[in-house]
């Protein structure tokens, strides 16, 4: 790895470290969003507000299908930076070959999957009548490059275990581009509707994951990818699940909940109405990238400060990853309403009903939305001090759960849109409360008592588990626990 792409976490300043690291993860999410962006702005201001509805209010079931494996593509790179930085290297060739392999195959299986079931999926969220005839061609060609996204993601996951966050970022700058290029030709010059923008996507996801094989099988080192080796190896397949399944697990649950709430606003069989929150939904998708990169960066500047045995630089991680996640989700958040108007504008141009609508959701979410980059950031906390059970069991219970339960019980006395809306600010609150709770009093504690009882001595034999390889870590042999 070379040293520009480096980082100290465990000596020296840290505020402009974590914006160091932080930066190029926003940027690498912000573009990713730019793929289903692209496709609701074209269709909102060439195809109609029913081809709208149809792309927009797709973004749950989409998350709903893709975020275990993205949770899977997590626990590569997990697998991969431990071997790498143990200096195993013929375990980084197995692990890089083998979730190669495992991301092929199950973008595979999803593609079939999705195109067999969409139909039926969508039914079952109770999708408008006037769009989901739309919204069915256009999720049955998404689901064809299925195997590109995840052959991507993985490759990516693999490239940032080694540090190198900038040929992920360039790869997807280049594909975002040509999407919107493509979106632009289908739409306006081939009337192609939303089947076209579903074309141009697959098509950018495809030269996004030739690019990141391409970079692989160049390298010369440890992450050197042969095509000639991939399969899978199951010893490697077992640590990855061991890592990635618990993320992956909470991702879909999420999701679920997400789908839940989507089907509740498809039952007012409004097209206007899920154009609106569609056109909203798309936006708050960037303030959340924003506030997501600093839970990502808490994971790691927690993880090695912790490993090194600097309790005080945790707790400095901690309050700075907060912090940042705040001023970010306070700027862009109440920034994005204020220019609300403008912005569902470029989604539904002329289209002044989807624009309010739009707003009523923005109003509700995006103002508080630094609530959720709180609750998000403090999983990263609790989860670079070794503790995912907790955070996973609280999400699920906390943010999940209470949402259904609304739907099932508030809802149904207050049928409103901004009813619905409520739910997850209040979910944000009472989860983002039991995670500092949890973190405070429960595992912080636990965690640092350890480390100042045995100092770092405890922290090199604690990774080891009995029956594991030497320089093999409990959580590879064990799981996470």
């Amino acid at each position: 790895m070379k040293k520009g792409r480096s980082i100290d976490m465990c000596n020296g300043s840290l505020a402009d470290k974590i914006l160091l690291f932080a930066l190029p993860l926003m940027a690498s999410s912000l573009l990713q969003l730019l793929f289903n962006a692209a496709d609701v702005v074209v269709v909102g201001r060439w195809a109609g507000k029913e081809a709208l509805g149809a792309v927009g209010s797709n973004t749950s079931l989409i998350n709903l299908m893709i975020n275990l494996f993205v949770g899977l593509s997590v626990g590569t790179n997990v697998v991969v930076a431990r071997d790498l930085g143990a200096g195993r290297h013929d375990n980084v060739a197995r692990s890089v070959h083998t979730a190669m392999a495992l991301a092929l195959t199950s973008g595979i299986a999803m593609m079939l999957f999705g195109v067999v079931m969409v139909r039926q999926l969508l039914e079952w969220m109770s999708s408008p009548t006037d769009v989901i005839g739309l919204a069915t061609v256009y999720l049955r060609i998404y689901f064809i490059g299925m195997p590109a996204n995840l052959v991507y993601n993985f490759g990516a996951a693999i490239l940032r275990a080694q540090g190198d966050t900038q040929r992920p970022l360039y790869y997807l700058t280049f594909a975002g581009v040509v999407n919107v290029v493509l979106n632009l030709i289908f739409v306006t010059q081939f009337d192609m509707d939303v089947a076209g923008v579903a074309l141009a996507t697959i098509i950018a996801q495809y030269i996004s994951a030739i690019l990141v094989v391409r970079c692989l099988i160049l390298e010369q080192g440890p992450l050197h990818l042969d095509v000639k080796q991939l399969g899978l190896r199951w010893q490697v397949v077992k640590r990855i699940l061991q890592v990635g399944l618990p993320a992956g697990f909470q991702g879909v649950v999420f999701a679920l909940s997400n789908v839940v709430i989507q089907s509740s606003l498809n039952s007012f069989d409004d097209s206007v109405l899920v154009a609106g929150s569609s056109a909203a939904a798309n936006i708050e998708g960037f303030v959340y990238a924003g506030m997501n990169a600093f839970y990502q960066t808490a994971i790691t500047f927690v993880g090695q400060n912790y490993g090194a045995a600097k309790c005080d630089r945790v707790d400095r991680v901690a309050r700075l990853c907060v912090g940042f996640s705040v001023i970010t989700g306070l700027v862009l958040g109440n920034l994005a309403y204020l220019l609300g108007a403008p912005l569902a504008g470029i989604y539904a141009p002329g289209k002044p009903d989807v624009i309010q609508q739009a707003l009523v959701r923005m109003l509700i979410l995006c103002c508080p939305y630094f609530i959720c980059g709180v609750m998000d950031t403090l999983v990263g906390v609790l989860r670079g001090l070794g503790s995912s059970v907790i955070p996973m069991i609280t999400s699920i219970v906390g943010a999940c759960g209470l949402r259904l339960v609304w739907v099932a019980v508030i809802f149904p006395e207050h049928r409103t849109p901004a009813c619905l809306y409520l739910s997850y600010p209040v979910t944000w609150v009472i989860t983002g409360l039991c995670h500092f709770l949890f973190l405070m009093l429960v595992v912080r504690k636990r965690a640092f008592a350890k480390v100042r009882s045995s100092g770092p001595a405890y922290l090199a034999t604690e990774g080891r588990h009995p029956e594991a390889e030497p320089g093999q870590d409990r959580a590879s042999a064990a799981g996470e626990r």
